[in-house]
């Protein structure tokens, strides 16, 4: 029987690259926020679960600032971190494959009970199904994941706008009062879709702690399986780029600053022009449902992943700006903690909104969630650099490493 094996010191760190996941999980929350007060669909339009027309300044902000941008940023970190995971465990004499596995189904773990227990909108348990695969493909040299990274997003997100601009001109003849018999029906059908899921999810969010669990349980037991197909082809090939990123050295100052530059500019730009004409024309037809789900799917993928490139590329040229400022610090220990900063804001949020917490829900006006937001990132900020002058990692982090070497024999 072979001996465990002592779990490894934590390998040497990129701090440029837990600068830019500071940001990010930072910026997840402005997004997350409409999830952690209402309904699913709430984050979809500034239209459901009710109009609210003193939410829809915030809604336009955070959909052109924040909205895909930083989940696809934060997922292109994760490629990245695999990749050095997989690197120190190797220093190390031990299997990277057999471990980085083990790694990413008790994040799957974490992620199901995250869900389970707290709210519907887990990224966790995605990212470790996703992971799994993307580590099958870790070997491959950077231009061959980019290749396929690209080819699986662009095609598979191409082919689904094609559908999706067809239900939005079917959506704009009903409302017209111009639709055919079969797409009044098809529009009634979704607006009763809607507001049963509305439905479902206000009963959750009322409930008490053990009730919203056994409602979860009973209503939607395999959210987090049918979210990871949702969007595997998101996921998957985001994180393929960001391993390829890595291998580059993007995060270890490899590029410089001309290609950051242009990198940047053509991201943030192109990409933010797309997203600001999206929403002209949402706004001026009234945030229609069908098109508000198409927009922020299929038809905000492109720019979404230009515009978290271009972040990658601008937070990588501030960082030596900002290395040894407070601000530079405080994001750069944000991001080293990110995995409890992530599941911290949920319970904190959940403590606002939910019914066993204060209860505040959808009644509270949306104009008002930006402050909230604020909040959290005050709390994301405030504990992580006196944290971890004190212990290697942040307390979820620990708790992740070691189960994930528990038991590991070399």
């Amino acid at each position: 029987m072979s001996a465990a094996a002592p779990i490894p010191s934590s390998p040497n760190r990129i701090a440029a690259l837990d600068f830019v996941r500071g940001v990010a999980v930072l910026g997840i929350l402005a997004i997350n926020i409409t999830g952690f007060w209402g309904p699913s669909l709430a984050s979809f339009s500034p239209a459901l679960p009710h109009a609210d027309p003193g939410g829809v300044g915030w809604f336009a902000l955070s959909f052109v600032v924040f909205e895909g941008k930083m989940r696809a940023l934060f997922t292109l970190l994760f490629g990245a971190s695999m990749m050095l995971f997989v690197e120190a465990t190797e220093r190390r004499g031990f299997n990277p494959d057999a471990m980085q596995a083990r790694r990413l189904l008790w994040l799957a773990v974490f992620g199901y009970a995250h869900y389970l227990l707290l709210w519907w909108g887990d990224i966790l348990f995605p990212y470790a199904l996703c992971g799994l695969a993307a580590l099958a493909l870790r070997r491959l040299d950077p231009a061959a994941l980019v290749v396929i990274g690209l080819t699986l997003f662009t095609v598979s997100h191409g082919m689904d706008s094609l559908g999706d601009l067809a239900g939005i001109a079917a959506e704009q003849r009903v409302l017209s009062g111009h639709g055919t018999p079969a797409e009044v029906a098809e529009q009634a059908g979704m607006m009763a879709r809607i507001a049963a899921s509305i439905a479902d999810d206000t009963r959750i969010l009322d409930a008490g702690f053990i009730e919203a669990i056994r409602l979860r349980l009973s209503i939607a037991p395999f959210l987090p399986f049918s979210t990871t197909l949702s969007t595997l082809t998101e996921t998957l090939p985001l994180m393929l780029i960001g391993m390829a990123l890595h291998r580059s050295g993007f995060f270890a100052g490899a590029w410089s600053e001309r290609a950051l530059r242009r990198v940047a500019a053509c991201g943030i730009g192109t990409g933010g022009a797309i997203t600001l004409a999206l929403l002209a024309w949402l706004w001026m037809h009234g945030f229609p449902p069908r098109a508000m789900f198409a927009a922020m799917g299929d038809l905000s993928a492109l720019p979404h992943l230009l515009m978290a490139l271009g972040y990658a590329a601008l937070l990588m040229l501030l960082w030596p700006k900002l290395a040894q400022l407070g601000a530079g610090r405080r994001l750069a220990a944000a991001g080293r903690c990110a995995f409890t900063n992530y599941l911290g804001t949920t319970v904190l949020m959940a403590g606002f909104f939910s019914g066993w917490g204060l209860g505040l829900g959808p009644d509270l006006p949306r104009a008002w969630l930006p402050a909230f937001v604020l909040l959290g990132w005050a709390a994301m900020l405030a504990w992580p650099e006196w944290w971890l002058a004190r212990f290697a990692q942040g307390p979820l982090e620990a708790a992740w490493r070691r189960l994930t070497w528990l038991g590991a024999a070399r």
